[in-house]
């Protein structure tokens, strides 16, 4: 079973200052607020990115808006409105794997499902009509600064 569903937006270098306004408009406060320096080698990002943003949420009810600095090649590639995804977060790791198996089908994979800092199995694809999903299973891994 899917516990949650959430958007998620990345943001050219501005995902604070983006987030700071959603926060204006929604209120809240910020859970978390990662940077690339954060994580071991910066997460594979370049030196330079490392005061970017590699993780942001702001509850929205029951759900999060959340969002990132896009950094490296990706940064070349990043254009307003392929800027957005659909997070799907399972509550095991065989529904993480189903999920995952069925929106990738005649879709594209960007990172196939794997173990990372801060989830058992993360991967992000796009489906056959271009949307574009993350399925994070936390499991037993938690993200620790």
């Amino acid at each position: 079973m899917v516990q949650s569903v959430n958007p998620y937006l990345n943001f050219a270098g501005n995902t604070l200052e983006a987030f700071e306004f959603y926060r204006s408009v929604f209120g809240g406060d910020f859970p978390m607020v990662v940077r690339y320096r954060d994580f071991p080698a910066n997460m594979g990002a370049p030196p330079e990115a490392g005061d970017r943003i590699a993780h942001i949420a702001l509850p929205l009810g029951a759900n999060m808006l959340m969002g990132t600095d896009v950094v490296g090649a990706d940064a070349a590639a990043f254009r307003p409105g392929n800027n957005s995804y659909i997070v799907v977060a399972p509550d095991d790791a065989a529904e993480a794997m189903r999920v995952f198996e069925g929106l990738s089908a005649g879709g594209s994979i960007a990172m196939p499902l794997q173990a990372t800092e801060w989830a058992e199995l993360y991967g992000i694809c796009a489906d056959r009509f271009g949307v574009q999903w993350m399925i994070s299973y936390e499991g037993a891994t938690r993200f620790r600064r």
